[in-house]
């Protein structure tokens, strides 16, 4: 019989049965398992609110016949308690979860992903930072984490350094005037990936609605679903998103 005890993210939920439900994690070694929580819906189960989307938490695990692990054990490691104090921060931290769960990978580690996602998590709980852009940020770290991330210093076609007028999640990145297609990008929305992307994201999270918000987070959010090929809920209902003006 198969035990793990590791460090996990919950993921989602969802209702199996009266009184017990599925778990998704992201778990640190053995990427995204599914746990069958047993009685979790009854007043009286230990496992109790362990249990909740967002939760970063120490789990022990035992693998059943199936597909599932029933959990024995779940202590949380954060409580991330600002994070929960904030529609925000919380609608937020759904649009990150549910692009962990469109990864295709079950029982496939990937340590880099993982310390990403809690990242991303300590930030949100973090109320220094500004919950806006978060998601968009987690969308361009996860995509150059893949080797999928977008070109935004010179033109994804013709490769030339000259003024980049359009992004296209299609073709991965901007594009100039005599190849442009996709969507239009302003110099400050441009700016603003470029800084994203190049290490100074700490600085543009403290920033309140920075130039070029909407449209940065219009088009991480096309980015991201022209990578995993459909479109995203939770990400799509986080306002608020600036619609992109076609390239012309």
């Amino acid at each position: 019989m198969k035990e793990i005890r590791d460090d996990a993210v919950v993921l989602r939920t969802y209702k199996s049965g009266e009184s017990d439900r599925v778990v998704v994690l992201w778990t640190r070694n053995y990427g995204k398992v599914r746990v069958l929580a047993k009685g979790i819906r009854k007043t009286t189960s230990r496992l109790g609110g362990n249990l909740e989307t967002l939760a970063h938490v120490n789990v022990d695990l035992v693998k059943t016949r199936g597909e599932f692990y029933i959990a024995r054990h779940v202590a949380h490691r954060e409580r991330l308690t600002t994070l929960r104090k904030s529609y925000a921060r919380i609608n937020a931290g759904y649009a990150v979860v549910e692009v962990m769960d469109a990864i295709p990978s079950d029982d496939v580690a990937d340590e880099d992903i993982f310390e990403l996602l809690t990242r991303v998590l300590l930030t949100l709980d973090d109320e220094t930072y500004d919950p806006m852009l978060v998601p968009s940020s987690f969308y361009f770290k996860l995509l150059a984490l893949d080797g999928s991330g977008p070109v935004v210093d010179v033109c994804v076609n013709c490769g030339r350094d000259v003024p980049l007028v359009a992004f296209d999640a299609e073709v991965g990145g901007t594009l100039c005037a005599d190849c442009r297609s996709g969507t239009s990008i302003s110099p400050n929305a441009l700016q603003l990936i470029r800084r994203i992307m190049s290490g100074d994201l700490a600085a543009v999270l403290r920033e309140e609605s920075p130039a070029g918000a909407g449209e940065v987070m219009a088009i991480a959010l096309d980015s991201i679903e022209s990578h995993f090929g459909k479109q995203l809920r939770a990400a799509r209902s986080t306002p608020p998103l600036s619609p992109p003006s076609p390239a012309r």
